[in-house]
Protein backbone atom coordinates (compact mmCIF):
# COMPACT_ATOMS: atom_id res chain seq x y z
CA UNK A 1 0.00 0.00 0.00
CA UNK A 2 1.69 3.19 -1.21
CA UNK A 3 -0.45 5.66 0.76
CA UNK A 4 1.15 6.00 4.22
CA UNK A 5 -1.99 7.33 5.93
CA UNK A 6 -4.03 4.44 4.48
CA UNK A 7 -1.39 1.94 5.59
CA UNK A 8 -1.47 3.41 9.12
CA UNK A 9 -5.28 3.38 9.26
CA UNK A 10 -5.36 -0.24 8.05
CA UNK A 11 -2.76 -1.17 10.66
CA UNK A 12 -4.82 0.47 13.40
CA UNK A 13 -7.87 -1.48 12.24
CA UNK A 14 -5.96 -4.78 12.18
CA UNK A 15 -4.66 -4.13 15.71
CA UNK A 16 -8.27 -4.35 16.88
CA UNK A 17 -9.43 -6.95 14.33
CA UNK A 18 -6.73 -9.58 13.99
CA UNK A 19 -9.25 -11.91 12.35
CA UNK A 20 -8.67 -9.91 9.14
CA UNK A 21 -4.86 -10.11 9.25
CA UNK A 22 -4.85 -12.24 6.09
CA UNK A 23 -7.59 -10.35 4.25
CA UNK A 24 -6.82 -8.96 0.81
CA UNK A 25 -5.20 -5.55 0.91
CA UNK A 26 -7.95 -2.92 0.80
CA UNK A 27 -8.49 -0.64 -2.13
CA UNK A 28 -7.60 2.99 -1.35
CA UNK A 29 -9.74 5.62 -3.05
CA UNK A 30 -11.74 8.82 -2.78
CA UNK A 31 -15.22 9.42 -4.13
CA UNK A 32 -16.04 11.44 -7.25
CA UNK A 33 -13.88 13.31 -9.74
CA UNK A 34 -13.53 16.65 -7.97
CA UNK A 35 -12.46 17.91 -4.56
CA UNK A 36 -15.78 19.42 -3.42
CA UNK A 37 -17.85 16.30 -4.14
CA UNK A 38 -15.16 13.90 -2.91
CA UNK A 39 -14.89 15.58 0.47
CA UNK A 40 -18.67 16.04 0.74
CA UNK A 41 -19.30 12.33 0.08
CA UNK A 42 -16.61 11.38 2.59
CA UNK A 43 -18.36 13.56 5.17
CA UNK A 44 -21.64 11.76 4.47
CA UNK A 45 -19.95 8.39 5.06
CA UNK A 46 -18.43 9.63 8.31
CA UNK A 47 -21.89 10.79 9.46
CA UNK A 48 -23.39 7.41 8.53
CA UNK A 49 -25.67 8.90 5.88
CA UNK A 50 -23.92 7.53 2.77
CA UNK A 51 -23.91 3.72 2.70
CA UNK A 52 -23.58 3.01 -1.02
CA UNK A 53 -21.72 4.03 -4.14
CA UNK A 54 -22.48 3.49 -7.81
CA UNK A 55 -19.85 2.57 -10.38
CA UNK A 56 -20.51 2.38 -14.09
CA UNK A 57 -19.53 -1.06 -15.34
CA UNK A 58 -17.97 0.55 -18.41
CA UNK A 59 -15.89 2.88 -16.24
CA UNK A 60 -14.55 -0.04 -14.21
CA UNK A 61 -13.72 -1.89 -17.41
CA UNK A 62 -11.92 1.08 -18.98
CA UNK A 63 -9.88 1.59 -15.79
CA UNK A 64 -9.22 -2.17 -15.61
CA UNK A 65 -10.66 -2.32 -12.08
CA UNK A 66 -12.31 -5.45 -10.81
CA UNK A 67 -15.90 -5.61 -9.66
CA UNK A 68 -16.36 -5.07 -5.94
CA UNK A 69 -17.39 -8.17 -4.01
CA UNK A 70 -19.00 -8.83 -0.66
CA UNK A 71 -16.39 -8.67 2.08
CA UNK A 72 -14.06 -6.22 0.29
CA UNK A 73 -12.49 -3.53 2.44
CA UNK A 74 -11.99 -0.03 1.04
CA UNK A 75 -10.09 2.80 2.66
CA UNK A 76 -11.79 6.09 1.87
CA UNK A 77 -9.60 9.16 1.66
CA UNK A 78 -10.28 12.83 1.26
CA UNK A 79 -9.37 14.47 -2.05
CA UNK A 80 -5.80 15.02 -0.85
CA UNK A 81 -5.35 11.30 -0.12
CA UNK A 82 -5.56 11.38 3.67
CA UNK A 83 -7.21 8.17 4.88
CA UNK A 84 -10.32 8.84 6.95
CA UNK A 85 -12.29 5.60 7.29
CA UNK A 86 -12.63 2.00 6.24
CA UNK A 87 -15.79 0.54 4.73
CA UNK A 88 -16.66 -3.06 3.98
CA UNK A 89 -18.85 -4.14 1.06
CA UNK A 90 -22.02 -5.94 2.18
CA UNK A 91 -23.89 -6.18 -1.16
CA UNK A 92 -23.23 -5.74 -4.86
CA UNK A 93 -25.91 -5.63 -7.53
CA UNK A 94 -25.62 -4.94 -11.25
CA UNK A 95 -28.61 -3.00 -12.58
CA UNK A 96 -29.47 -1.00 -15.67
CA UNK A 97 -29.48 2.74 -14.98
CA UNK A 98 -33.21 2.97 -15.72
CA UNK A 99 -34.02 0.42 -13.00
CA UNK A 100 -32.45 2.29 -10.05
CA UNK A 101 -35.12 2.90 -7.40
CA UNK A 102 -35.63 5.69 -4.90
CA UNK A 103 -34.85 3.31 -2.03
CA UNK A 104 -31.33 2.87 -3.40
CA UNK A 105 -30.87 6.62 -3.99
CA UNK A 106 -31.73 7.17 -0.33
CA UNK A 107 -29.09 4.65 0.81
CA UNK A 108 -26.51 6.45 -1.32
CA UNK A 109 -27.35 9.49 0.80
CA UNK A 110 -26.30 12.32 -1.49
CA UNK A 111 -28.09 15.62 -2.04
CA UNK A 112 -31.72 15.49 -1.00
CA UNK A 113 -31.74 11.68 -1.23
CA UNK A 114 -34.22 11.68 -4.09
CA UNK A 115 -34.10 9.50 -7.18
CA UNK A 116 -34.19 12.63 -9.37
CA UNK A 117 -31.08 13.98 -7.65
CA UNK A 118 -29.33 10.60 -7.93
CA UNK A 119 -30.13 10.28 -11.65
CA UNK A 120 -28.98 13.79 -12.54
CA UNK A 121 -25.70 13.75 -10.60
CA UNK A 122 -24.77 10.24 -11.68
CA UNK A 123 -25.69 10.88 -15.31
CA UNK A 124 -23.43 13.96 -15.25
CA UNK A 125 -20.61 11.97 -13.61
CA UNK A 126 -20.90 9.04 -16.03
CA UNK A 127 -20.87 11.51 -18.94
CA UNK A 128 -17.55 12.95 -17.72
CA UNK A 129 -16.18 9.49 -16.94
CA UNK A 130 -16.97 7.95 -20.33
CA UNK A 131 -16.26 10.94 -22.59
CA UNK A 132 -12.47 10.30 -22.86
CA UNK A 133 -13.32 6.83 -24.19
CA UNK A 134 -15.70 8.13 -26.84
CA UNK A 135 -18.71 6.72 -25.00
CA UNK A 136 -21.86 8.26 -23.52
CA UNK A 137 -24.13 6.99 -20.77
CA UNK A 138 -27.37 5.27 -21.76
CA UNK A 139 -30.49 4.39 -19.82
CA UNK A 140 -29.61 0.72 -20.40
CA UNK A 141 -26.01 1.01 -19.15
CA UNK A 142 -25.09 -1.25 -16.24
CA UNK A 143 -24.54 0.38 -12.86
CA UNK A 144 -22.63 -1.52 -10.18
CA UNK A 145 -24.52 -0.74 -6.98
CA UNK A 146 -22.18 -1.30 -4.04
CA UNK A 147 -23.63 -1.15 -0.52
CA UNK A 148 -21.17 -0.88 2.35
CA UNK A 149 -20.92 -0.41 6.08
CA UNK A 150 -18.41 1.84 7.80
CA UNK A 151 -16.29 -0.39 10.01
CA UNK A 152 -13.56 1.99 11.25
CA UNK A 153 -12.62 5.64 11.45
CA UNK A 154 -10.16 7.72 13.40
Amino acid sequence: MKNASARNLWGDYLDKHTEYAFADEPRVTHFCDNEKDANECLGLVLKGKKRATSHSLLGLQYRKERLPKIGDFTIITDWEGKAKCIVRTVAVRLKPFFSIRSSYAKIEGEGDGSLDYWKKTHWDYYTRELEPHGRVPRESMIVVCEIFEKVFER
